[in-house]
């Protein structure tokens, strides 16, 4: 990833006395109000169309004017001091609208053919998060792997796969704690749980670093630093105050939960607290927050999955955020965007998961007496005749225990729509040969 380029001095810029004058001509409104409907970054901005009157520093200069008076300023402290701040323009307003109407879990609730889908859905969104969030910090492994893993219910072989089994096991645990409020022994335990059994030294788990320990985030591509957290010694209280920030109800400062949220996830980034598992708790933490809110549609949204698909721009938006006088706006844009595109995914899976409870309802017909997950199992054997099953696949699949998993299965032996073999002690579970013909 390359370093980004630092904007301009803006403020030098207004000596040049010209400036208050543009902000008046029409054209000038018309470009203020197309980058920031997008939000751009100085080195986006300076190769997008201008009026003729405004070179690039008179046009950055412009733009920040037009922010300075929109921002909110947050209790988050960079290194230097100064707030952090953020600003809620059109394309933020339009995305928080969106989830809003979304994320309420009402989108399931209204779909009674997918009702028994919920939690089958809820245990893949929680795999896609923990691998996909896993896989950004570096865990060696694909996406395709760590799924057969968590579903099979096989130990980890190397550290990327035990990373994603923690974070699995995290993420599964983290609605325990949604009525809690936010503390530095909450955190810890989040990252003890995220690193166990991954880091060289294992003291680090579950405290925050030492002053004899330099932790700063590398450029992977060419050695270069991109952050340097705040002094180990300044932690504690640091710390201490995005736990306040979390936990404050009043209704004189509000923040929407889901900006909140947001910042949280920012906020622990930055300070980077930890010596390893950084990025995996801050996420948590968003999740755990949003989860504290009620958005309880969280729990199908694998959001780490959106972001993996381009990582780069996850890191820019830190960058852009920190370089940027500390405008939290750019963050606070991409993670929208990741969220909104993981409801879309969502809405998508519905739809696609309607067309196929169709199908298979006219094909299983002729089988009563199945329950929703044997119909299922069987609806994936019809579209891959050459796949196989286990009990603790199943069980992991649909989070039931191993007497459920065992009376689906053998249920569907005795109907002859699958063939059992034994595999040493486990029984593994093919589709009869002639299984569309039994069903036809």
């Amino acid at each position: 990833m390359k370093l980004i380029e630092p904007p301009p001095e803006w403020s030098d810029l207004l000596k040049e006395g010209k400036i208050f004058e543009l902000l008046q001509q029409p054209e000038v409104k018309t470009f203020i109000q197309r980058i920031n409907d997008r939000y751009l970054y100085w080195d986006e901005m300076k190769y997008h169309s201008r009026p003729t009157v405004l070179d690039e520093g008179a046009a950055w200069t412009i733009i920040k004017i037009s922010r300075l008076s929109q921002m909110r300023y947050l209790s988050l402290i960079a290194k230097n001091g100064k707030e952090f701040e953020y600003w809620l323009p059109d394309c933020v307003q339009r995305a928080l609208h969106f989830i809003d109407q979304n994320a309420t879990g009402q989108i399931l609730i209204d779909e009674p053919d997918i009702g028994a889908e919920r939690d089958r859905y809820i245990i893949s969104s929680l795999m896609e998060e923990a691998i996909a969030s896993s896989i950004l910090e570096g865990a060696a492994t694909t996406r395709n792997r760590a799924k057969e893993m968590l579903r099979e219910g096989r130990k980890p072989k190397t550290r990327g796969e035990v990373m994603i089994l923690n974070n699995y096991e995290t993420m599964k645990r983290i609605k325990e704690h949604s009525t809690q409020e936010l503390s530095i022994d909450l955190l810890c335990e989040l990252q003890a749980a995220i690193t166990r059994n991954t880091l060289e030294d294992p003291s680090a788990s579950g405290r925050f670093r030492r002053e004899d320990e330099d932790i700063r985030v590398i450029n992977q591509m060419d050695g270069s630093i991109l952050h340097t957290p705040p002094p180990a010694k300044e932690l504690y209280s640091r710390i201490k105050s995005l736990c306040q920030f979390a936990n404050e109800t009043s209704e004189e400062t509000f923040i929407h939960p889901v900006i909140k949220g947001i910042i949280l996830h920012f906020w622990l980034a930055y300070e980077h607290p930890f010596v390893d598992g950084n990025g995996r708790t801050a996420r948590a933490l968003f999740y755990w927050f949003l989860m504290k809110q009620k958005y309880w549609l969280i729990d199908y949204l694998p959001i780490s999955r959106i972001i993996l698909k381009a990582p780069a721009k996850y890191k820019m938006a830190f960058l852009y955020s920190e370089e940027d006088d500390r405008d939290l706006t750019y963050f606070i844009k991409y993670n929208l965007r990741a969220f909104r595109l993981s409801i879309e995914d969502l809405k998508k899976y519905i739809a696609r998961k309607q067309t196929e409870l169709r199908e298979a309802r006219k094909l299983l017909i002729r089988i009563p007496g199945l329950n929703h997950r044997q119909q299922e199992l069987i609806n994936h054997a019809l579209h891959h005749p050459d796949a196989s099953y286990t009990l603790l696949r199943h069980m992991s699949t649909n989070g039931i225990v191993y007497q459920t998993a065992r009376t689906d299965l053998f249920g569907l032996v005795e109907k002859k729509l699958l063939i059992p073999a034994k595999h040493g002690r486990m029984y593994v579970f093919h589709p009869h040969p002639d299984l569309s013909k039994k069903l036809r």
